[in-house]
């Protein structure tokens, strides 16, 4: 009621404010104005104070209260590393561009207030606009590296778009020396004279110590690495073995052939498989972990789980969403014990039709833990391996035969299957990167992405009719402009992408992979084809997933380490036991599309992290090949050079300065670089020869530049090229 009442105060006071016949007035005169009692004074000017924060009012420097004289927004800065940024406003389909010296002391991150200068920048392309005011401080932690002065020290921050350093009193500096990383508070952002101070609360560890570079950028991206206590002590009361009363009313599935397949690496298995032969085609059982049995609704560890949103996985660690006692342990589907399982059993006929399903708690015993590579082996006819798992291998066969039914039914419909090869790092005990090769998928790993696939949709589906509260995984259609690009970019290759008032549907894209499947610009048209498309989110509505061509999808398969999976494994629970009622209804409706958005935000996140942890560990791999040349393809052209990509999948860039042999101009519209005088092109896709020059490990840059033969086939480059 109290609330209700400020609000309704505020309203009253802005209106006033905007009422055409109002000229500026002090505070006492607009409360004097307003009959504002002695007693509400303090809340009166609590009002003002808010309403100028928000950019709602403006009050001049004699005090004077008056609407915005112009056009202003509110959105999130991001500062580029070139020192000019750009401004996000939701509702606003372009961003806006800031210029540094309109920049008032903002940061990365910011919320901020902005005032529109031009409705489109002089280039066509953009509005400008200036930052008035920042409403609130997006980076309040820096992770960084210290550097010691006399009587002070500062630290450098990793984040290169923070672009300031952090001066540190001397009573924080303690016994630190140049070289450590560390975890900055920042208490005071300072101003245009005057640098940010900051407050050390962590030290991660000197720069060069083992692994201290990847833990200085998952604290950087704020990524908690401990659980905390009340967690911990929940966890210590979850049983180490499944207990009687948790059987009642369980599906007894422990009788049938069941195996797990995941990486050799992997511990927290949350996915097994039975698949058996009918007189009509197959029934699949896609049997999921029981987490939610586990992690109870607004326990600690349930809203740890829900900060996390989604476990990382980086090239030297995991940092898990649910504690290592549980991902690793009772929630695991090891082999050769019982566990706890939400299960799909499907029935499909040969063709591979959806004839019938049946989503149940069961209880389920893993019988084989079996890893990619061996099921591989075992369909590729490894004696060896076909002979160490003899009684499995008929269910293998099956699988492999239903897999192939099940992709060609998915391509049938238009489904879009892109197929980048993934980097694997090999790091030695020191945790430096030795080796980068690219990581394919292969016959096991596809027969279990089928397998999931199909279980999503099929869990998403039944749940969309039933009209329930729901998370489902949502993937929208490309923006019409990405595509019309991505058409005259095709064009060059004499493809024509079919357009219906410039959309586009998925079977489009699947034709398009196919035509340029195994030809050398393959890998560069699927990536700019990905590039044209949306990113898949966590919503409330089912709009459909446009890559897999489903009006119906959702995350269930991936509990442990998802946090929508185990929201919705809650739903489906309270649904079979005949608990949803009106009342649980509309509490699912009033948290799902906060659990969606902070589900969706923690993926980004965990993204960002995981590919920033990846260009680190290329860029220092190649630190040690620096001289050496390569064989590699033009992965990208821009203004500013183009892009090569290596066979182990590492990217490096040739500047236009080191283009040889002329003065290159760049177009946009082939995506390739012109010499002037020779008329040389450089584009997407061609195969070049190039040495590795350079290296930085800050940027996580890799440069490179293009060695040309001459005509007796030698290195062509000169003594002054080298030096």
């Amino acid at each position: 009621m109290e609330k209700e009442l400020f609000d309704k105060r505020k309203k009253r006071i802005r209106d006033l404010i905007y009422d055409k016949h109002y000229h500026p007035m002090k505070q006492k005169e607009i409360g004097y104005l307003l009959q504002v009692e002695p007693e509400d004074r303090k809340e009166f000017v609590q009002i003002l104070h808010e309403l100028v924060d928000e950019g709602v009012v403006e009050v001049s420097k004699r005090g004077k209260y008056s609407p915005v004289s112009k056009k202003t927004l509110t959105g999130t800065f991001v500062c580029t590393q070139k020192g000019f940024g750009f401004v996000s406003v939701e509702g606003e389909e372009d961003d806006f561009y800031i210029n540094e010296n309109d920049m008032n002391g903002a940061f990365h991150e910011d919320t901020v207030q902005i005032e529109v200068t031009e409705e489109r920048a002089r280039n066509g392309r953009r509005k400008e606009a200036r930052i008035v005011k920042v409403l609130e401080r997006g980076m309040t932690e820096i992770v960084g590296t210290f550097e010691k002065c006399k009587s002070y020290g500062f630290v450098v921050p990793d984040n290169l778009r923070f672009d300031s350093d952090i001066f540190i009193p001397k009573e924080e500096c303690g016994n630190l020396t140049d070289g450590f990383k560390v975890l900055v508070k920042i208490v005071d952002y300072g101003d245009l004279g005057k640098s940010p101070e900051g407050r050390i609360l962590e030290v991660l560890g000197h720069r060069d110590d083992p692994r201290v570079d990847i833990l200085s950028i998952v604290k950087a991206y704020n990524i908690p690495t401990e659980f905390g206590e009340e967690v911990k002590k929940e966890v210590g009361a979850v049983p180490s073995v499944i207990e009687k009363s948790s059987l009642e009313g369980r599906l007894d599935l422990r009788d049938w052939q069941t195996v797990t397949i995941d990486g050799e690496d992997a511990k927290d298995l949350d996915d097994a498989i039975t698949l058996t032969k009918t007189s009509g085609g197959y029934q699949l059982g896609v049997h999921i972990a029981d987490v939610s049995d586990y992690v109870k609704e607004n326990s600690a560890l349930d809203k740890e789980a829900l900060k996390r949103g989604t476990s990382v996985y980086l090239v030297d660690r995991v940092i898990p969403m649910l504690p290592h006692q549980l991902s690793n342990g009772i929630c695991s589907l090891n082999a050769g014990t019982d566990r706890l399982a939400l299960s799909c059993i499907m029935d499909l006929d040969k063709e591979g039709i959806l004839k019938g399903h049946r989503i149940a708690e069961t209880v389920i015993h893993v019988d084989e833990r079996m890893t990619y590579t061996s099921v591989a082996l075992i369909l590729d006819g490894d004696e060896k391996e076909r002979k160490r798992y003899e009684k499995l291998v008929p269910m293998f066969e099956q699988m492999k035969e239903l897999s192939d039914i099940l992709r060609e039914v998915r391509h049938e419909r238009g489904s879009v299957d892109f197929d980048f090869p993934e980097s694997k790092i090999v790091l030695n005990e020191y945790g430096k990167a030795v080796d980068v090769i690219p990581s394919q998928r292969n016959k096991a790993t596809k027969i279990i992405e089928d397998f999931m696939l199909l279980a999503n949709e099929t869990v998403a589906e039944n749940f969309y009719w039933q009209e329930i509260p729901f998370v489902y995984r949502t993937h929208d259609n490309p923006d019409g402009e990405k595509v019309k690009k991505l058409r005259t970019f095709l064009e060059n290759f004499g493809i024509v992408l079919k357009l219906k008032k410039d959309e586009i549907h998925p079977k489009e894209i699947q034709k398009l992979l196919t035509k340029v499947e195994g030809t050398p610009e393959e890998a560069l048209i699927s990536r700019l084809t990905l590039r044209s498309m949306k990113q898949a989110r966590y919503t409330t509505e089912s709009s459909g997933h446009f890559g897999l061509s489903t009006s119906y999808y959702c995350h269930f398969t991936s509990p442990i380490r998802r946090y929508p999976d185990l929201q919705i494994h809650r739903i489906i629970k309270e649904t079979l036991r005949g608990k949803l009622d009106a009342k649980r209804i509309r509490h699912y409706e009033s948290i799902l599309a906060k659990v969606s958005e902070q589900s969706s935000k923690m993926e980004r996140r965990a993204d960002e992290v995981e590919r920033e942890v990846e260009k680190l560990k290329k860029a220092e791999y190649m630190e040690r090949h620096i001289g050496q040349q390569y064989k590699g393809v033009i992965s990208g052209v821009t203004g500013w050079g183009i892009y090569v990509e290596l066979p182990n999948t590492i990217e490096g860039m040739v500047h236009v300065s080191k283009l040889p042999g002329d003065y290159y101009n760049y177009d946009e519209s082939s995506y390739s670089m012109t010499g002037e005088r020779t008329g040389r092109k450089w584009k997407l896709g061609q195969p070049v020869e190039i040495v590795v020059t350079g290296v930085d490990k800050i940027l996580k840059n890799i440069d490179f530049e293009i060695i040309e033969e001459d005509e007796h086939g030698e290195d062509g480059r000169n003594k002054a090229d080298c030096e």
